[in-house]
């Protein structure tokens, strides 16, 4: 497991920072008016931060840029880190100051100058989502940061704040582990193991072999499994933090730890990216171990379904009819569109077990979805416009990008099978809508449910204002702003 880098909070003292080595990090308003603690600092360089706060460079910042000083006259340190931040700024812009820090932390440490800002819990969240390295695989020595020290006006309220965001930071990271993982190493079997190990914080966690799926009659899963040497698994995660009988909201993930497209088998190039494939599951886990960590006041099932899709003699083929745990019958036209295919089964159960108040299902589930919002947002659908709305503030609240598309009728003549009730795909126009509009079949009148197709937002080629390259955990702030707003507010 990745851990957050260490924070400590103290009273500012700025006449320390003279011999502080490392980075010192200033905390300043857009407009580089110099409060005490910068004026102080300002003498500390000799006029080195006035000048740069008066520079042109300093008026092109964006938010999440800064602006350094290398080798500062008056300090020890290695370099003067200036990050523009309005003293109210919103959550998101916070958090991108927090992460311009973060990508830059030193190995002999970082000292963060804050001052009275507000926003100091969430410039610590971005700097340390920001800071995390996925390092399990790499070998020989490399820069490890050295711990950061947070000074503010009120530090011990700042550390309470920073307390509370903590678990959020850890079940991100949790998530950003599980989809960096590559596929010979988080094997069905030890996403499940790793899993298991949520029980330790107080989830009720319980595994589903395929005797277990079978006997429930989720053949619409096994069928993609079926091809793989892995055993095909649903993974209950049980949080019970609200009224006891009370209703839990059901999250549930996809999760092919990889997909090689079955016998539709996908091109070489660029088929090693699909062990990013479980990240629906990777966000459920992450959520689960936040909300366990903070002690949430509500109720949470989280249900993932983990598989592999591989080609063999065994593999399911394209032209094959099988039933659901619904009973529906599927045309399997596409054994690469197997996602939806793990999902109709493991929503049928969590509605059938748990009879829950909500249901939300993420997945990257569909290429279609990328080319319609690229890398920015998730897709979001959902048959209930209320849910849908606390969805989408609670994406923007904790800037994570999402945005609504459509469901409807039309689409389902897409979906029509000549020998069955439905086939697995409905062509190439509108791919995304019809695989949600595939997963609808599957959720009950009067349900509330969201479906997130976060095929372009779970793992990215470039870095972003919160995550180096890689795994972004996108999915985990926002369902855990959810929860606090919908269950516990």
């Amino acid at each position: 497991m990745t851990e957050p880098v260490a924070v400590r909070f103290q009273d500012t003292d700025i006449a320390a920072l003279s011999s502080a080595e490392g980075r010192i990090a200033l905390i300043l308003p857009p407009d580089g008016s110099l409060g005490p603690d910068a004026r102080r600092l300002d003498r500390l360089t000799r006029g080195a931060v006035a000048r740069a706060v008066g520079s042109k460079a300093w008026g092109r910042l964006k938010p999440g840029e800064s602006l350094e000083i290398g080798w500062p006259a008056g300090l020890a340190a290695e370099a003067l880190q200036l990050v523009p931040l309005k003293r109210r700024a919103p959550v998101p812009e916070a958090r991108r100051a927090g992460g311009a820090i973060g990508r830059k932390l030193h190995e002999k440490g970082t000292v963060v100058v804050a001052g009275t800002h507000a926003g100091v819990a969430d410039i610590v969240l971005g700097l340390r989502l920001r800071a995390y390295d996925f390092a399990d695989h790499r070998t020989g020595s490399r820069d490890v940061p050295g711990p950061v020290a947070v000074m503010s006006a009120r530090a011990a309220a700042a550390a309470e704040a920073a307390r509370a965001l903590d678990a959020v930071a850890q079940g991100v990271f949790f998530t950003r582990d599980l989809v960096n993982e590559p596929a010979n190493v988080l094997t069905t079997r030890e996403f499940a193991r790793r899993l298991e190990g949520l029980a330790q914080l107080g989830i009720e966690v319980e595994v589903l072999d395929e005797k277990a799926l079978g006997d429930l009659g989720m053949r619409t899963l096994l069928a993609v499994g079926q091809g793989s040497d892995s055993p095909s698994l649903v993974v209950v995660m049980r949080w019970q933090g609200g009224a006891a009988g009370e209703a839990p909201l059901a999250l549930v993930g996809k999760g092919v730890c990889f997909d090689t497209g079955g016998i539709s088998i996908k091109p070489a190039a660029g088929m090693e990216d699909m062990t990013m494939d479980m990240g629906g599951a990777g966000v459920v886990a992450g959520v689960m171990k936040a909300l366990a960590l903070r002690g949430a006041k509500a109720n949470v099932v989280g249900l993932v379904g983990l598989v592999e899709n591989m080609p063999d003699g065994r593999a399911q083929r394209p032209g094959d009819v099988v039933r659901s745990m619904k009973g529906d019958t599927v045309e399997v036209i596409n054994t690469d569109a197997e996602g939806r295919l793990v999902l109709a089964d493991v929503m049928w159960y969590a509605q059938e077990r748990f009879a829950p108040r909500a249901m939300i299902d993420l997945a990257t589930l569909t290429g279609a979805i990328v080319i319609a919002l690229g890398h920015e947002n998730a897709g979001v659908f959902s048959s209930d416009d209320a849910l849908a709305g606390a969805l989408l503030r609670a994406a923007a609240a904790e800037g994570e990008g999402a945005w609504r598309m459509p469901l409807g009728e039309g689409y389902d003549r897409l979906l029509k099978s000549r020998i069955a009730d439905m086939k697995n795909v409905g062509g190439r126009p509108g791919g995304a809508v019809t695989a949600a509009q595939f997963l609808k079949r599957f959720v009950r009148d009067g349900l509330p449910w969201c479906h997130i197709d976060i095929a372009g937002v779970t793992a990215l080629t470039e870095a972003t204002a919160l995550a180096p390259k890689g795994a972004t955990g996108w999915g985990v702030m926002t369902l855990d702003r959810l929860v606090r707003d919908m269950l516990e507010g």
